[in-house]
């Protein structure tokens, strides 16, 4: 598999999404078991997204005895924030969408929509 096929595969899927999202919403170090809950995965599943971050540089662990914790470093930090905007864009045009309005139509004199001729 190449690289950028690793990345898309990573980034725009439903669950590492959500681990990302479950660390930035944090703030502060948290289990994987909660993220794996969040993201509602299995915590195997969640460490194995996990390490794929820890090797790009966007999360680092803190262990304290038996107990780890995970951060998002400030790399991980600016692509949670990318991730969270995408997110944020996609449901707006659903939203559009689904009041049907579409960029570039107009609506006629009778109601009908007819697109914008540029």
């Amino acid at each position: 598999m190449t690289e950028n096929r690793v990345l898309e595969d990573l980034f725009l899927r439903e669950k590492p999404a959500k681990i990302l999202m479950g660390l930035k919403s944090s703030k502060d170090a948290v289990y994987a078991t909660t993220l794996s809950k969040e993201a509602n995965c299995t915590y195997s599943h969640t460490t194995k997204i996990l390490t794929h971050f820890l090797k790009m540089g966007l999360v680092e662990f803190e262990k304290k005895g038996r107990i780890k914790h995970v951060k998002l470093t400030s790399d991980g930090w600016d692509i949670a924030h990318n991730v969270e905007a995408m997110t944020k864009k996609f449901l707006q045009i659903e939203e559009n969408l689904a009041k049907g309005v579409k960029k570039g139509a107009k609506k006629t004199a009778n109601g009908k929509k007819e697109a914008n001729s540029k």
